[in-house]
């Protein structure tokens, strides 16, 4: 059992090059490593039944701040959600009136997806939060990657009890992602797909978001443009901005 053990460190450690879990998924996180990100975003909602598309414009800055303005359908055009710091806000146009979300709200479907609110705005770097340990090798969609788990640390204040991610060996794109709650039961299931250069960086521009049990319903995530690095004032992100947010 113990040479079985030691072969199977020596095996995962010519693999990985050297390189650690903690840093496989350091690379990852620095391919979105920007002071700024303004990206144009497109979610399609699957259900058996109906499909439904949205098209997004979204702006961050640092992991504090984030914008997002639903450009369609025309029936959602221009409601805003702000997230600055803690608290998040939801600009509605019909009613021209800017509310602050409660907290249990924030892990409830957005606007019928598959995404909570937190998962579109909460911007948390995995590193910080988490324990990482590489789990061995797989593919995804025709790529090697490795196969990362994470287990939050003890004082980390997050929504999953364990992440498991499957990162490219060559370009170190996140490729897969699987979410389990507090019980270790999955939860979502999340693929990335149609690699591209997206403002100078190689990504995945496609994110398929599949629930756990739920034949037939996704919610697939395409973006379209992404810019990194332009500036943007911490004014922008102010909750009396929001009515003036445009595409």
């Amino acid at each position: 059992m113990i040479g079985i053990a030691i072969l199977g460190c020596f095996a995962i450690s010519m693999n990985t090059g050297g390189l650690t879990a903690t840093q496989i998924l350091n690379k990852a996180e620095q391919k979105l490593s920007s002071s700024t990100i303004i990206a144009d975003v497109s979610i399609m909602i699957k259900r058996p039944k109906w499909t439904k598309t949205m098209e997004l414009k979204t702006w961050s800055k640092g992991v504090d701040y984030a914008m997002a303005y639903v450009k369609g359908p025309e029936k959602d055009e221009g409601t805003v959600y702000l997230k600055a710091k803690n608290d998040v806000y939801n600009y509605l146009p019909k009613v021209k009136k800017t509310v602050k979300l409660p907290a249990n709200l924030l892990s409830q479907n957005w606007m019928g997806t598959d995404m909570t609110t937190d998962d579109l705005v909460k911007l948390s770097k995995l590193t910080l939060d988490y324990e990482a340990k590489l789990s061995g090798s797989a593919q995804v969609s025709g790529r090697d990657c490795y196969v990362i788990t994470l287990i939050p640390k003890p004082e980390a204040d997050v929504l999953w009890g364990k992440l498991v991610l499957w990162i490219d060996k060559i370009d170190f794109i996140q490729l897969k992602t699987t979410f389990y709650d507090e019980d270790l039961d999955l939860v979502n299931t999340v693929i990335g797909g149609d690699i591209k250069n997206l403002g100078g960086k190689m990504l995945a521009s496609k994110l398929t978001m599949i629930p756990a049990g739920k034949v037939g319903q996704s919610t697939v995530i395409t973006y379209k443009t992404m810019k990194f690095d332009t500036p943007i004032d911490y004014s922008f992100f102010a909750k009396s901005n929001m009515p003036k947010v445009k595409p």
